[in-house]
């Protein structure tokens, strides 16, 4: 062989790599689905899945909105008024020593939640009480990813038992909803 039928060889190589990788690169090509196809089934997927959620939500909302607060046991048990609270009734029911007003005896709520609180101007349990779930939501958020966790939505209820003395429904209420969960 001689360096002329060399070159042709090298061309006659190198034309026929060119063109089977030209044909598979097409066939490869035309294999794959466009990209606005993938998009499509995608958007799809998610518009179906957003659906299920807000259907949870509006199901959520209504479990909220249909709980109510547990009845005192008996007639006799008055609430006690904002004046008259005794530390040494709810600490027989709670175990604990519970200072007046005091956010954190609310299960879920601790010393950085309470801090929230009281920064949008939510410092008693009878304004705890009179806030929605919602608005504690919001509070939550205000301080980020890691207090948005929590469950709000029976806060409201337990201020309310608090600002009202119910004491041993607050402490039943708690040790059957740990975590402040329903």
């Amino acid at each position: 062989m001689n360096a002329d039928t060399i070159d042709i060889f090298f061309w006659i190589i190198l034309a026929i790599v060119g063109i089977t990788i030209g044909v598979v690169g097409y066939l490869l090509g035309r294999t794959n689905k466009s990209p606005k196809a993938d998009t499509t089934s995608l958007i799809k997927k998610l518009e179906i899945e957003n659906a299920k959620l807000r259907a949870d939500l509006e199901a959520c909302q209504k479990r909220v909105t249909s709980v109510e607060m547990p009845k005192p046991k008996s007639v006799s048990a008055t609430p006690t008024s904002v004046s008259s609270f005794d530390p040494k009734a709810a600490k027989a029911a709670l175990g604990k020593k519970v200072n007046k007003d005091d956010l954190k005896i609310v299960e879920g709520i601790g010393p950085k939640i309470q801090e929230l609180f009281h920064n949008f101007d939510i410092k008693t349990w009878k304004a705890l009480s009179e806030t929605s779930a919602n608005k504690c939501q919001e509070v939550l958020n205000s301080g980020g990813k890691r207090y948005r966790i929590h469950d709000p939505a029976s806060w409201p209820m337990q201020a309310k038992m608090a600002h009202e003395g119910h004491w041993e429904q607050l402490a039943e209420w708690q040790e059957k909803h740990r975590a402040g969960k329903f």
